[in-house]
């Protein structure tokens, strides 16, 4: 992973995407919004998914207990490239048909329908300083997120497991 090129998202806002690599995590409902978010996905293009993860909340403490989450990272091969910045906007849109409720009162525990964090883009076949080859035999020509790198334990397991069928 360490191979992999790295670069802040808003370097690349408007560049065209054509595959993604997304890390999906809810501690509420999990087993109603992580099909829902998985369907929503799937009419964007091609999805493969790698195991779903149960792990406990690393903001959890012994005073202030919180819920696990389920994760799950997802390889998405998009019917049609999408800029950067429209991905976002549609994942954030669709945390919301998730119920996502961002805003919640001090010491109240946040459950998180959905979550939709993106670890890594691959972009369109364009000649720029971006589009160079990789030098990583894991996933060539694949740029992680500098914001989301170094990638959690189940984020680093769910993208090896999907490497496997990605390439």
């Amino acid at each position: 992973m360490a191979t992999l090129k790295r670069c802040a998202p808003e370097t690349v806002q408007a560049q065209p995407v054509v595959e993604v690599v997304l890390a999906l995590g809810s501690n509420y409902q999990a087993d109603k919004y992580l099909p829902l978010a998985r369907q929503r996905l799937a009419a964007l293009g091609e999805v493969r998914l790698s195991t779903a993860f149960q792990n406990p909340d690393f903001t959890a403490t012994l005073e202030q207990p919180k819920p696990d989450y389920t994760n799950q990272c997802v390889h998405l091969a998009l019917t049609t490239p999408v800029s950067l910045q429209q991905l976002q906007q549609t994942f954030r849109a669709l945390e919301g048909d998730c119920n996502r409720c961002r805003q919640t009162e001090p010491n109240q525990v946040r459950q998180v329908t959905m979550d939709i964090d993106i670890l890594m883009i691959k972009l369109a076949n364009i000649e720029n300083s971006l589009s160079k080859k990789s030098t990583s035999k894991l996933m060539p020509n694949w740029i992680v997120m500098a914001n989301r790198y170094p990638f959690k334990a189940h984020e680093e397991a769910g993208v090896r497991e999907l490497a496997a069928s990605i390439n």
